[in-house]
């Protein structure tokens, strides 16, 4: 039977060349936006709920996205108009998003942005295992974080470069969003169409009857610890639960007039039981050829792999999702010694916090040259755990030091975790996946992505305020523990799920 055949260096090149863009709209997203909340009136305890946007919108789309990319044929591919079309509308919002004229307009942006870009990046992921063979998903995982890594250098830095080196405004009247910032987001709207665009035009893809070709000759079953389709009786069960655990959450916040964001988990478990509720009915009136039964029953037969993951992902992202929203306050507050949002120092250090980000992708690009090397020698397993309690501790290290200009040594150990987080957890999982099922296994596993998201937006605001006196940089502190327990739960995946790097 006919091996997916390994493709050349700049064939893997061509077909991970998009993440380029792709993250150059994350990064300018990550290192601004909350600072486009503050400059448009936004309190700091309130930058979590602004923010819960993002990962909501990832949770909807992503796995809808992944279901009809598998099941899409068309001329320009499987996977390539989705990256199309997303690459289009997020352009569109990079250039609308600066000039939001109130926090909240510009957190509705936030949400079309996010969600146009993840229609773009989720399909990548199914990309590498669509058209890489085992032996290669790894490199290939790698090569896209190498250019999340070089596309977000130049985003991050973005505002700094044109203050610095363009002398373009870096303040603006109250209420008013600088020239850098704007400038730096009509960049991104054209890098990302671009780059976007090159992936699309200079790569192919193989057909629905060569994938099951290639999966039979691999002998990738797929196959999950339950084959069984899920019965109504447990999807009613499983309802009731989740559906009385979400009330029981809600009357608890209001009868102690808790934070508003905690409605979130409440209505979060409800709306998943009555999910259930509807999938159990699907089932039992033989109506099951429709993506949210697909999808819901996907989730319940996750390969065991999967699920180990899964621990792993919830913790490494609540940690990334509490640096993305609390480094600018917690840099312009605790080292550059300033709130005020009009202020030269205030925007000096959300510039620094730019510099920041930039040096810590351009870490990941060079560390994913050497992540495939490492887990050839330590396994993906024992290198990732290595990888994210380095970045922990680098996270944990704001609190201890004191001349921002030192902050750069801290963005090395975090800028290793993060090409590790982008890259390891996929390689782990590829080769325990179905093919034919590729795309919507990685948009579900992408819920253990957006999951602790909502959970961080959720409860860091209350944490901080509650026993922290709201100072961000111990929104840093937290997400360097929740790091360093990410990489020991690494240690639950199974041995028996490294990939064989030998070639």
């Amino acid at each position: 039977m006919r091996q997916k055949p390994q493709l050349g260096f700049w064939q893997i090149w061509n077909m991970c060349f998009g993440f380029l863009g792709i993250q150059f709209g994350f990064a300018l997203q990550n290192a601004n936006v909350s600072r486009i909340f503050q400059t448009l009136g936004a309190d700091i305890d309130d930058l979590p709920i602004l923010w819960v946007a993002a990962p909501l919108t990832g949770l909807i789309v992503q796995p809808i996205v992944g279901y009809f990319s598998d099941r899409t044929w068309n001329r320009l591919g499987r996977r390539r108009p989705y990256f199309l079309g997303g690459a289009i509308v997020a352009s569109l919002a990079l250039l609308v998003m600066p000039n939001s004229p109130h926090h909240w307009y510009a957190a509705g942006m936030l949400w079309i942005m996010d969600a146009s870009i993840n229609i773009s990046m989720e399909p990548f992921r199914a990309f590498v295992g669509d058209n890489l063979p085992k032996k290669q998903r790894t490199l290939g995982f790698a090569m896209q974080s190498f250019f999340i890594g070089i596309g977000a250098i130049v985003a991050s830095a973005l505002p700094w470069m044109m203050a610095n080196w363009f002398d373009v405004s870096n303040t603006a009247a109250a209420g008013q969003i600088p020239d850098t910032v704007k400038w730096s987001f009509y960049m991104g709207g054209a890098v990302f169409l671009l780059a976007v665009s090159w992936t699309v035009f200079s790569s192919r893809e193989y057909s629905p009857e060569e994938i099951a070709a290639f999966e039979a000759a691999e002998e990738e079953g797929g196959s999950t610890d339950d084959p069984e389709k899920r019965g109504l009786t447990n999807y009613n069960k499983g309802a009731a639960g989740w559906i009385i655990a979400g009330a029981v959450l809600c009357a608890w916040i209001i009868a102690q007039g808790l934070d508003k964001q905690l409605y979130i988990l409440g209505i979060g478990a409800i709306v998943f039981g009555l999910i259930q509720v509807i999938t159990g009915q699907m089932q039992s009136r033989g109506n099951t050829d429709n993506g949210l039964y697909h999808i819901v029953d996907d989730l319940f037969h996750m390969p065991r792999v999967m699920k180990q993951l899964a621990i792993v992902q919830l913790f490494s992202w609540f940690a990334l999702f509490s640096m993305w929203i609390y480094t600018t306050a917690a840099v312009t507050s605790y080292h550059f010694g300033s709130t005020d949002v009009t202020s030269p120092a205030y925007n000096e250090g959300a510039n620094w916090v730019g510099v920041l980000f930039a040096s810590y992708n351009g870490f990941a690009a060079l560390a994913a040259l050497f992540i495939p090397l490492l887990a050839r020698r330590l396994g993906c397993r024992m290198s990732h755990l290595v990888n994210l309690c380095i970045g922990g501790l680098s996270l944990i290290s704001f609190l201890l030091i004191k001349d921002p200009a030192w902050l750069i040594l801290p963005m090395i150990g975090i800028g290793i975790a993060w090409a590790s987080i982008l890259s390891l957890p996929y390689a782990l999982l590829s080769d325990v996946l179905p093919t034919a099922k590729m795309g919507v296994y990685m948009g579900i596993f992408n819920f253990f992505i957006v999951i602790p998201q909502l959970i961080a937006a959720s409860v860091l605001g209350l944490l901080l305020r509650e026993f922290f006196s709201g100072q961000g940089i111990y929104g840093l502190v937290i997400g360097g523990v929740m790091m360093i327990l990410a990489g020991l739960t690494t240690l639950l995946v199974d041995k028996e799920a490294e990939p064989d790097l030998a070639h």
